[in-house]
């Protein structure tokens, strides 16, 4: 393997409704967005999650590969149909990933937080701003999240490859 191929391939994902993604490649080149689930009128219940599926391989199959999935670790919601609609997409995520034989970490909210903006609760803004100040121009801040995301995971890998 060359020195230019040594990264992983990470897909890091602010699950929710509108799901911010981010995805590193071996090349070290950063790709990212917000995929849009909401129901569709006439649509069952779980057909959102259907589409949240196929988006899953359909990314997985553009990448190539995919080495480790991230996910923000959500423990408290605001209200119920947010919390039903993040169990229905970790639940999805979670059989996608053991199917596909690729391992998946779940990263606390405050966790993500305190290393990008350097506080546990900074607010929505306080990641967007730090996320521009690393080059990106997130579109919300889902994306955001999950480039939050990418940017710790991607640390994590070199610390422990002793880079």
């Amino acid at each position: 393997m060359t020195q230019a191929t040594t990264n992983p391939t990470l897909l890091c994902l602010d699950l929710g409704t509108s799901t911010g993604w981010a995805l590193l490649n071996e090349y070290g080149s950063v790709a990212s967005g917000t995929a849009h689930f909401k129901p569709r009128r006439f649509e069952g219940g779980g057909m959102r999650y259907l589409r949240f599926k196929r988006w899953l391989t359909e990314t997985k199959n553009v990448a190539g590969q995919i080495d480790a999935v991230y996910f923000e670790e959500v423990r408290r919601h605001i209200g119920v149909d947010a919390a039903h609609a993040y169990g229905g997409f970790l639940a999805h995520l979670t059989a996608w990933c053991e199917h596909h034989v690729i391992p998946y970490e779940g990263v606390p909210v405050g966790t993500i937080k305190r290393f990008i903006a350097g506080k546990g609760n900074a607010d929505k803004d306080a990641v967007i701003a730090a996320i521009k100040a690393r080059g990106q121009t997130p579109e919300d801040d889902n994306e955001a999240d999950a480039l939050a995301i990418l940017y710790w995971a991607k640390q994590q890998h070199e610390e422990q490859r002793g880079a």
